[in-house]
C-alpha cells in the first residue's frame, strides 16, 4: 500500500486527476471505477476542465460507478446516476451508454447481478476510484459485510443516514438501502486509488491502514491488495503511525 500525503485538498485532487487522466491516456479503453458522494466532485470537476482545455479523449472509456441508493430512479436529483451526469458524464465526451451505475428500482436481485455481468463482460476495472466512510465502508460496505461479496443491496447503518442527510432536504428522506459493488468485485480490480480528506477521516484511515484486517473495518482489506495508493491530506493522515 503506497501512501501519498499532500498539503492540501486542492493539490490531492489535482494529483488524482492527474492519475485518472494518464490512465486514459495510456489506455484509450480503459474501463474505470468510480465513486460519488462528495469527495470526489472537485477531482470531476478537473477532468472536465482538462477535457475541454486539453481535449483528453474520452470517447472508448467505459465506466462502472460503486453504488446507487435503492428506490431512487437515475432521473432523481439525489440519486447517483444524476450526480455522475451532472458532475462528470455531461463534461466530457464519453456515451452515456458507456457509464454504468447500478440500478436501484425494479428487481434489486436481477440487477445485482446483471450488473457483475457488465463488469466481466467489459474485460474488468483497470482503475478504481475510492472514498472512505467514516466508520471505514468503501462503497455502500458497511462493517460486517463479508469480504466474499459481489453486488448485492446493502442495509445502510444509522452513521451512514445521518452522513449522507446534507445531501437531503431532512434525513428521513435518505435511503436506508443502496445497491452496491461488493468488496470482493472491488477487491477484483487492477488498481485501486482511495482519496480521503479532513480530520473526521482520520480513525477511519489508522484502522484502514494501521489496523488488523477485519470485516468490522471494510476498507481494511485493502491491505491485501497488490496495488492501492492512499491520497490523503495532513489532517486525514494525522493518525498513522
Amino acid at each position: 500500500m503506497q501512501i501519498n500525503i499532500f498539503q492540501s485538498s486542492k493539490a490531492l485532487h489535482q494529483a488524482i486527476a492527474n492519475k485518472i487522466i494518464q490512465s486514459v491516456k495510456t489506455k484509450p479503453g480503459s474501463v474505470l471505477g468510480l465513486s460519488t458522494g462528495s469527495s470526489p466532485v472537485e477531482t470531476y470537476t478537473l477532468l472536465g476542465r482538462d477535457h475541454k482545455e486539453n481535449g483528453t479523449d474520452y470517447h472508448r472509456i467505459v465506466t462502472f460507478n460503486l453504488d446507487e441508493y435503492v428506490g431512487l430512479k437515475g432521473s432523481h436529483q439525489q440519486s447517483y446516476r444524476y450526480f455522475m451526469n451532472i458532475h462528470l458524464f455531461n463534461q466530457l465526451n464519453i456515451p452515456l451508454e458507456q457509464t454504468h451505475v447500478p440500478i436501484g428500482v425494479g428487481d434489486l436481485e436481477s440487477n445485482c447481478e446483471e450488473y457483475e455481468r457488465q463488469i466481466q463482460a467489459a474485460g474488468g476495472i483497470d482503475l478504481q476510484l475510492l472514498g472512505i466512510g467514516i466508520n471505514g465502508h468503501i462503497g455502500f460496505n458497511e462493517p460486517g459485510t463479508s469480504f466474499e461479496s459481489s453486488t448485492h443491496v446493502a442495509p445502510l447503518l444509522k452513521e451512514t443516514i445521518e452522513a449522507n442527510g446534507r445531501f437531503f432536504e431532512t434525513t428521513e428522506e435518505v435511503p436506508t438501502k443502496a445497491v452496491t459493488m461488493g468488496i470482493k468485485t472491488i477487491m477484483e480490480t487492477r488498481e485501486i486509488i482511495l482519496l480521503a480528506y479532513g480530520s473526521h477521516k482520520a480513525a477511519a484511515v489508522r484502522d484502514m491502514v494501521n489496523g488488523p484486517v477485519t470485516e468490522a473495518v471494510p476498507a481494511s482489506i485493502l491491505q491485501k491488495h497488490a496495488h492501492v495508493t492512499l491520497y490523503l491530506d495532513e489532517e486525514a493522515a494525522a493518525l498513522l503511525q
